[in-house]
């Protein structure tokens, strides 16, 4: 009875420590050390083929995200700071350089510019748009060139299969100078140009085909003997 009340007196007051989750071979888990480390200065190291070093301070760690923040800026920590995102499959070893200050709060994450992030995502939108409409669906490669590169020269969209240069021609399948037809409306200068573009670029691709394909070495003739004297 007195060994339970000896006990009892002695665990009193005294505050649960927190035990780190350990894997199946007694190690602390890697985002559970980087965890506990939040704060501390340390020095990283990354994988091949990118292996780098950083030293900094830990911002902050997210084992969902599988992400880690660490800034390497020598002055306080500001808004301003250097921060580096890298991904924790990506750590090869961290040592703790030094343990964080107590008395130095870490500073809150600056403020997104939502107005910001709107307008890059709406012109990433418009150029990803813009790409995929200069794609033609269901033509040859070779349509597809002879496409990409009129368009260098004149403002060329595509209509179904049809090559639509200027909105003044059309140029069909197979796509040939003969093939071009003026739209409504259009001046007969402007049939012609883009003829003259249309057989000028039609012959810069065929060199270069030409130019692309492996020679064909010529037979050597056999200088055996020969038999019967």
């Amino acid at each position: 009875m007195a060994d339970t009340q000896h006990k009892r007196q002695n665990t009193a007051g005294k505050v649960p420590v927190a035990t780190p989750i350990v894997g199946p071979s007694g190690m602390v888990s890697l985002e559970t050390a980087l965890t506990a480390a939040i704060g501390a200065k340390i020095r990283l190291q990354t994988v091949a083929p990118a292996s780098r070093t950083l030293e900094g301070t830990l911002f902050t760690v997210s084992p969902a995200l599988n992400l880690l923040t660490l800034t390497t800026s020598t002055t306080p920590i500001t808004e301003a700071s250097t921060y580096h995102i890298l991904p924790i499959s990506a750590l090869q070893s961290f040592n703790l350089v030094s343990l964080p200050s107590p008395t130095v709060p870490l500073p809150p994450l600056p403020a997104l510019d939502h107005s910001a992030l709107q307008s890059r995502l709406e012109s990433t939108m418009a150029r990803l748009k813009a790409e995929e409409a200069r794609k033609g669906k269901g033509v040859s490669r070779e349509a597809q060139e002879i496409f990409d590169r009129i368009s260098r020269t004149l403002p060329t969209r595509w209509e179904g299969k049809d090559i639509i240069v200027s909105d003044a021609v059309v140029i069909e399948a197979p796509y040939r100078p003969e093939d071009c037809k003026a739209g409504t409306g259009a001046a007969k200068e402007s049939l012609t140009r883009v003829k003259k573009v249309l057989e000028i670029e039609r012959k810069k691709l065929l060199e270069k085909t030409s130019a692309a394909r492996p020679a064909i070495p010529a037979a050597v003739p056999l200088t055996g003997p020969r038999k019967g004297g």
